[in-house]
């Protein structure tokens, strides 16, 4: 008991209070999540989509920063009219930290080290109703501009989202194309651009197989130029010049 009074006591001692904001598509959460980030000093621990389109940003930090930080996220939701909900709660009870997926990154943030896994390249995101406008946006996207797919999401209701990245002037003008092809084939949802993401934001974001295989190239052990040495191989002696003389030694059977 007294050792979970002293664990509730550091716990509430930490410079971890609780911010989230709820919007109704992928696209709008990373454009909040972006512009919490942004605003002020806070850790990005990620999403949670709960179905039917909800999907909702969670900080950490210090408590004037978190409420400035959710305050801003939550206008910006508001201005894409995606709004539905945040929430800030100053000190967390350890008991949520232990259920909720609201503390999953924070060993990772303390550790330090540098997140950037694509360069700071700018993000575009297109999200529609239905798959068949999404692939056909992601196809127009890639054909329109010097850019890569790096990956899409899904968030129910329908809705599903590529993400692309490549410079500002080149996912600017992917997006919209994809735009328009999305509108011609079903029914586009939400789009955006983030220009300059930062390192935590990149690190929530999902990434393809392939991306991380081309940034992490495996090197092959062998080089071609290197004479590789021969493997020393054991002859076997012939066993009909060996010294030694056998014989054979019968045995009288009793009567």
């Amino acid at each position: 008991m007294e050792a979970y009074q002293r664990s509730r006591r550091r716990d509430y001692s930490l410079d971890s209070s609780l911010g989230l904001v709820s919007t109704l598509s992928f696209p709008a959460i990373v454009g909040t999540a972006d512009m919490m980030l942004k605003s002020a000093e806070v850790h990005l621990i990620g999403y949670e989509k709960i179905g039917n389109g909800h999907c909702t940003a969670i900080v950490r930090g210090g408590i004037a920063n978190v409420r400035l930080a959710v305050e801003s996220g939550e206008q910006t939701a508001k201005q894409f009219d995606q709004f539905v909900s945040s929430l800030v709660i100053p000190r967390p009870n350890p008991n949520l930290s232990v259920v909720l997926p609201i503390t999953s990154r924070l060993h990772e943030i303390a550790e330090g080290g540098n997140y950037s896994r694509l360069s700071n390249q700018a993000i575009g995101l297109v999200e529609t109703r239905g798959f068949p406008a999404m692939v056909g946006a992601a196809d127009a996207m890639l054909k329109s501009a010097d850019v890569n797919l790096a990956a899409y999401e899904k968030i129910g209701a329908g809705l599903c989202t590529a993400i692309i990245r490549g410079s500002v002037a080149n996912v600017a003008v992917a997006v919209e194309a994809g735009m328009y092809e999305a509108e011609s084939i079903g029914e586009l949802n939400a789009v955006m651009v983030i220009p300059r993401p930062l390192d935590e934001l990149e690190q929530t974001l999902p990434v393809a197989s392939c991306w991380v295989e081309q940034l992490q190239p495996v090197n092959l052990p062998v080089n071609i130029k290197e004479q590789v040495a021969e493997r020393e191989v054991l002859k076997l002696p012939d066993l009909t010049t060996l010294p030694v003389k056998v014989t054979e030694e019968t045995y009288e059977t009793l009567e």
